[in-house]
């Protein structure tokens, strides 16, 4: 046997040419934006806020605009309505959403107690360590012995814990009170009068794109894109939400779990909030179910209709719901939230998968970024 015969053949390379300069320019602007849109959060979130209500709410204005009323008393009467109604719905179950609260330190304490019965044991080992300590230390007040002697030309020091000021903690809270009160009131200005300009900026954008039609063209295609998508998202997701929240509050009050309106909104708001959100829903709903019931099995039962609820709304109805064009890959989505969140917050993970439905539509129309479309889309 020829010895050429048993050489094996040389496995095949994919080549691609790497721009080290172009690549290293492009990884500076990504962290170049990432710093930006951390250090000026305070302006950016207000303005995707108002961004994203007023393309929830465009619909119903324009449709008030077929009906001869004008945008800006449309828009006015929508925003005001819509801000009452919450408000309104906030006042009348303030009482049971205090009392809620009020129960979640006691259901967490009767959690521990029934570990440490479980355990076969009153108190852990940290427990008899800090008993311990403390009965030592108060032993040892008790005796009263004699400072130390001070040497001459030395001052005495004692150290003196702060006093608890109350009026400093009310400052704290006002000022973050007003703070969110002048950041909602930037919110709904901003929405308010991008309702009332329409399809201006819009207009705008077209024509200071560049002269020749086919960029035109181009243009006019991603803002309808974006415009349809977000839209489409919003509805569905107003539509879910409000569902999961009336289901959840049928079944738990079918079961008997108390404060089932309240868990009935916290379902549907939370359900704007990808994978999260339900979790959190679930594990607060099943903590107060061991604090009424106390039984493994009512938790299970509580716990379990609120992720089947949540699971049939996620895998199967907002799927059907949203068209194939909005689709976008589960573990980007995932990927994304938890960026977004990272860095704004809460609102990070609320407008995270708007955001990305964003940069999906430009990159499906721009030609050097489809390759990241694809990488977004389902």
């Amino acid at each position: 046997m020829d010895h050429d015969d048993c050489t094996e053949p040389d496995p095949l390379m994919l080549r691609i040419p790497v721009d080290v300069f172009s690549f290293s320019l492009a990884l500076l602007t990504v962290l170049a934006v990432i710093f930006v849109l951390q250090w000026a959060q305070a302006f950016f979130i207000p303005l995707m806020l108002g961004v994203m209500i007023s393309y929830a709410l465009s619909p119903p204005v324009n449709l008030m605009q077929k009906w001869r009323i004008p945008r800006a008393i449309g828009a006015a009467v929508l925003l005001l309505g819509i801000v009452g109604g919450i408000g309104s719905l906030g006042y009348l179950l303030r009482d049971d959403a205090a009392k809620l609260i009020e129960t979640l330190p006691a259901a967490a304490q009767k959690i521990r107690m029934v570990t440490l019965k479980e355990r076969g044991t009153s108190e852990g080992t940290m427990e008899k360590v800090q008993k311990t300590a403390t009965q030592l230390e108060q032993a040892a007040s008790e005796t009263g012995a004699p400072a130390p002697a001070v040497p001459r030309g030395v001052t005495r020091v004692q150290i003196e814990k702060p006093k608890l000021n109350v009026k400093d903690y009310l400052w704290m809270g006002t000022k973050s009170a007003v703070g969110f009160a002048g950041q909602l009131t930037m919110v709904l200005f901003l929405a308010y009068f991008m309702l009332v300009s329409g399809d201006t900026f819009r207009r705008k954008l077209v024509k200071i794109n560049g002269p020749t039609l086919s960029k035109k063209k181009i243009t006019l295609q991603v803002l309808d894109e974006i415009t349809d998508q977000i839209q489409r998202y919003f509805l569905v997701q107003i539509f879910t939400s409000i569902l999961v929240g009336v289901v959840t509050w049928l079944a738990f009050l079918w079961i008997g779990l108390k404060y089932a309106a309240i868990w009935g909104i916290a379902a549907g708001v939370f359900n704007a909030v990808p994978y999260l959100g339900p979790v959190i829903v679930t594990g607060g709903a099943a903590l107060v179910a061991f604090l009424q019931f106390g039984t493994i099995g009512m938790v299970l039962l509580v716990s379990g209709s609120s992720l089947v609820i949540t699971s049939l709304e996620g895998y199967l109805l907002t799927p059907w719901l949203t068209a194939r064009a909005s689709r976008m890959n589960p573990v980007v989505v995932f990927v994304g939230v938890l960026f977004w969140g990272w860095l704004w917050g809460a609102w990070g993970l609320l407008l995270g998968v708007p955001i990305i439905m964003i940069i999906k539509a430009v990159c499906d129309r721009v030609e050097n970024f489809k390759s990241i479309g694809e990488l977004l889309g389902d």
